[in-house]
């Protein structure tokens, strides 16, 4: 993304901030503003990259393909905040009980967006390590949500 994308997902971010605040209470404000930042980033990626996925430096497993197969996981029936609040204490209960280097494989990718190439490089580990590294982890949480009635 260049400069121009940049200040748009900020002004996007503000203005839905704007739009959502009144009637929802945020417990934390910037992992809201961030939850929102993060959503039209990835937008615009999609957007930006619709013709030439294979041109995308996150091709390998490609990280839009994963974050939504990740969302896709998560999506649940969350119509309350009470709701949201369990999900959100499970997941980081989830992440706490990790090892701290399949927590940081695991966050680094879902939620910096680093590429597995990257983390690879940060943790001395070859790229099918990472691979096997996430989807494990992935599965790990599968099993949770599941054992916490959060997924059929």
């Amino acid at each position: 993304m260049n400069r121009e994308d940049s200040e748009e997902c900020v002004n996007d971010t503000w203005f839905a901030a704007w739009r959502y605040i009144p009637p929802k209470k945020p417990a934390v404000l910037s992992s809201f503003l961030g939850k929102i930042t993060r959503g039209f980033a990835i937008d615009k990626l999609r957007k930006k990259y619709a013709s030439k996925r294979t041109d995308m430096h996150m091709t390998s497993l490609n990280i839009l393909e994963e974050t939504q197969m990740l969302n896709q996981t998560l999506e649940s029936p969350l119509e309350d905040h009470v709701q949201e609040q369990e999900l959100l204490q499970i997941i980081n209960e989830f992440l706490y009980h990790l090892k701290e280097k399949d927590q940081d494989i695991f966050i680094r990718r879902y939620w910096y967006m680093d590429s597995i190439e990257e983390i690879a490089k940060r943790h001395h580990n070859s790229v099918s390590s990472i691979k096997s590294n996430l989807f494990r982890t992935r599965k790990k949480l599968r099993k949770k949500l599941m054992e916490e009635r959060y997924l059929p």
